[in-house]
This record gives structure tokens, sequence and C-alpha cells, in this order.
């Protein structure tokens, strides 16, 4: 068996800490918007874990460079990995770090292959409907217009928009907000897509299976028809066969007798 590069080990061992760097950084993320009158330790305190875990996450990153054997090809082969480190740095991006750690734990996560649609399913419902509540809660709540004051105003919001059913009353006012709901919108419907066409494509495997039973029972069917009319033939042809009359006085005594029938009176 071959031994896993070290890479691969590097990324088996900090698989579980960054999932629960992950979970730490949502709840940070999360709190300033959902409680923003919280006490300014707290908010600083979520603050400084964003940043913390995101640095986590770039030392990740960077030490997965350093153990790749060919880096011009790991930086070819996961630029997305580098645009959810980078992207985040800029300022007015600061909600990608939302996406750029989910991304990142997502491109991490290793899982059985008749998990992995499930998974991916539900964690993108859940990670959609979280990022879309809590970026447009940031981003409308003091808007002048804006309808979208509460967590719970802006988590309807999000499962009507991602639906694209869109009832109307609740959205956005502002560009950004108005942004996001596109991107929530067009993620939302790409996610439709992906579902149907998985559920489709394992009803038709699920036939294809069966259609493949089906003509396996079939030719094992043929085959046993095959012999037995091999074995009618066979029986036939021994039937047909004339079986042999004994021989009753043996060849000379009958040749005796037939002389003494046939022989001339003196």
């Amino acid at each position: 068996m071959k031994e896993p590069s070290r890479q691969a080990r590097w990324e088996r061992r900090t698989q579980v800490p960054l999932l629960v760097l992950a979970g730490a950084f949502a709840l940070a993320y999360a709190v300033p918007i959902v409680v923003p009158d919280a006490d300014a330790g707290v908010l600083r305190a979520c603050t400084y874990a964003e940043w913390v875990v995101w640095a986590a996450f770039a030392a990740d990153y960077l030490v997965r460079l350093g153990l790749a054997t060919d880096r011009r090809v790991f930086v070819r082969t996961h630029w997305l990995d580098l645009a959810a480190v980078v992207l985040p740095l800029v300022q007015p991006l600061r909600l990608l770090r939302l996406v750029a750690t989910l991304l990142l734990v997502g491109r991490r996560a290793r899982m059985a292959p008749q998990i992995r649609l499930t998974t991916y399913v539900a964690g993108a419902v859940v990670g959609l409907l979280m990022f879309g509540s809590l970026a447009v809660l940031s981003v409308e709540r003091d808007a002048p217009d804006g309808n979208i004051k509460n967590l719970g105003d802006a988590v309807w919001w999000s499962f009507t928009t991602m639906t694209t059913v869109g009832y109307g009353d609740h959205s956005p006012t502002t560009g950004l907000g108005r942004v996001l709901a596109v991107g929530l919108m067009l993620s939302g419907i790409a996610l439709l897509g992906v579902v149907t066409a998985n559920i489709a494509a394992w009803f038709i495997a699920r036939f294809e299976r069966d259609d493949q039973a089906e003509r396996l029972q079939l030719a094992a069917i043929r085959e046993l028809q095959g012999e037995v009319r091999a074995l009618r033939a066979e029986v036939a042809r021994l039937g047909a066969d004339p079986a042999p009359v004994p021989d009753q006085g043996g060849g000379a005594a009958g040749d005796g007798r037939a002389q003494a029938v046939t022989a001339p009176t003196p």
C-alpha cells in the first residue's frame, strides 16, 4: 500500500481542528451582527477571533504549499484556496471572510462517497442561509428605507430569495444588499439544479442497475433453456437407437438346429 504524502498526512491531521475553527469563526462573525449593542469587549474579542481563525487558515495554506512536491501545480490546482485567503484582506470584502472559511473547510473535508452529496447539499443550504441572513442584516439594518431590521426578517428574506419565491414583504434597499440578493438567487438556482441533476442521475443509475440485473437473469435463463434442449435431444437420440437382441443358444448350436431342420430325408 502506498504511503500517503506529507501533505496528505498534514491535511488529515488538521481536518478536525479546522472544522472547530470554522465553527468558532462563524460564531464570532454572527455575534456582532445579531447583537450589535453587545459590550465593546465582546465585539473586540469577536473581531480578534475572526482574524486569528483567518490567520490559521492562511498558515495552513502556506504549510501545504511548503509540503507540496510541485508548488506551481499546487498553486494552479488550489487557486480557490488562495483566493479565499487573499480576498478577505480587502476591507470592502470583509463579508467574504465567512465564505472563505466555508470554502476552505469544504475543500479540505474528506468523506465517504455515499454521504458526500447529502453533506454538500445540507452544508450548502445552511451556509447560504446563514451567510445571506447575516450579510443582508449587517448592511440593511441601518438603511434609512430598509425593512430588514432583525435576524428573523433576514432569515425569512434569505429563505424566500434562495428558493426564488420572493414574496416581496422584505427586500434590500441598498446597493450592496441587492448585490447579495442577486448572489443568493443565483446560488439557490444553482443548488436546485445540482440537487435535481443528482436525483435524476440516481434514478438513472438505479434503473441501469435493475436493467443489468434483468439482462443477466435473462442470459442465465437462456443458457438453462439451451441446456434443457440439449438434454432432450440426447434423450431422444438414446431412445431412437434399437436395442441389441440377446443370443439365446450360442452360435454353433443354433447352426446345428438349423441344419437339422433343413436336412433332406433319405
